[in-house]
């Protein structure tokens, strides 16, 4: 830790950082949104849906829920996760192959992929086990991609169905799935959530949670820095997080206790916040 982040945190009485912004699933924040979108993933999986849907904005929080899901899950579930998904037929199965741990021979085509795939799902259920498969950004996958992943999910041992998806993404993933091309994936999604941006009383509560979990004083934000940074950020966590660690920053320098709304908008005047300009592409 530099000496200057240990006298941030002295300086609030914070035990760590608050408003960083990797995702941790120590840090989640959990509104009626948010409670909504997890109650959603463990009826998913509970239900063994073939294909759950969970959508969001950038920056909503999705990748921290999901990993929060993750972590509660016990050993009966095997977990092959991809982090970024990319468009492609033999990249998609590849990339399926690799988050499980599979060892595969070279020059394996498409169906060589698939019963590569195939007989570990039903290994693992052999042994009592299932298969969950999450795939974040998954709004990057095209049609054959989507299409692959489905016959996957056909794969069965007598009535019982051994992989379940879980695709993380931006809203147009939803659109996507809607194609008229696509209603037999559409056909399979069984559980689906669109996690929204926080509200203003929302952003409020997240902003004094994080500060909370970090071992501060939940009030070191005044309700009218809150009500700007809600209005600058519209309620998107990732946002949230950038525009108060600049103003816990500011206010800092300044040897203030406490963020006032002044404090924040002297963050945008001096133009350092990049997403006061709109929202960012990644």
């Amino acid at each position: 830790m530099s000496q200057a982040l240990g006298y941030y945190l002295d300086h609030f009485g914070l035990r760590e950082r608050p408003f960083a912004l990797a995702p941790d699933p120590e840090f989640i924040f959990w509104s009626p949104e948010h409670r909504g979108a997890y109650a959603m993933l463990d009826y998913g999986l509970s239900t063994r849906a073939p294909i759950t849907l969970l959508t969001g904005e950038i920056g909503s929080g999705k990748t921290t829920l999901v990993h929060h899901f993750i972590d509660g899950l016990d050993d009966e579930v095997t977990i092959g996760m991809i982090s970024n998904a990319r468009p492609g037929v033999n990249d998609v199965l590849r990339r399926v192959c690799a988050a499980l741990s599979l060892d595969l021979e070279k020059d394996l085509d498409s169906s060589d992929l698939f019963a590569v795939i195939q007989t570990f799902l039903l290994a693992q259920h052999a042994i009592g086990k299932r298969v969950l498969l999450v795939i974040d950004e998954a709004q990057n996958l095209n049609r054959n991609a989507l299409e692959d992943l489905r016959m996957l999910t056909n794969i069965n041992a007598g009535r019982d169905e051994v992989l379940q998806l879980l695709l993380v993404g931006q809203p147009e993933l939803r659109t996507t799935v809607r194609r008229p091309d696509l209603v037999q994936f559409a056909q399979r999604v069984a559980a689906s959530y669109h996690l929204p941006r926080l509200d203003p009383a929302g952003t409020a509560g997240y902003i004094a949670s994080r500060i909370r979990h970090a071992g501060g004083n939940p009030g070191i934000f005044s309700r009218q820095a809150a009500e700007l940074i809600y209005e600058t950020t519209q309620g998107t966590p990732r946002l949230i997080n950038q525009l108060c660690d600049l103003a816990l920053t500011y206010a800092f320098a300044a040897d203030l206790k406490m963020v006032k709304r002044d404090v924040v908008q002297q963050v945008l005047n001096d133009g350092v916040f990049f997403g006061a300009g709109g929202f960012p592409d990644a």
